[in-house]
């Protein structure tokens, strides 16, 4: 079992700004104690001479050509746009800025 604590949890949440109760604390202790058992059973395991991988079959460029292909009109493009700007979508401010 982890050294992960209901103080630990409650601690935390405490500093995400999020209310928990005692129950969702008992929850959270327990599966993030799993967490950190698994994190430490797969540490166990990785050795030095087993290289990092970022995937488990090698791979080469997996990117197709960028080939210039016709596209739609800028008139096609905005044709569904609740409202545009010139050739442009116009969409609501989400910032007070100009």
């Amino acid at each position: 079992m982890s050294a992960i604590t209901a103080e630990q949890v409650a601690h935390l949440a405490n500093l995400a700004r999020i209310d928990l109760s005692p129950e969702e604390i008992t929850n959270l202790t327990l599966d993030l104690g799993q967490i950190v058992d698994s994190v430490a059973k797969v540490q166990e395991v990785a050795t030095s001479d087993v290289p990092a991988t970022s995937h488990p079959m090698p791979l080469t460029n997996v990117f197709r050509e960028d080939v210039v292909v016709p596209s739609l009109s800028v008139e096609q493009a905005l044709s569904g746009a609740p409202a545009r700007a010139g050739d442009k979508f116009r969409v609501p401010a989400i910032l007070d800025e100009e």
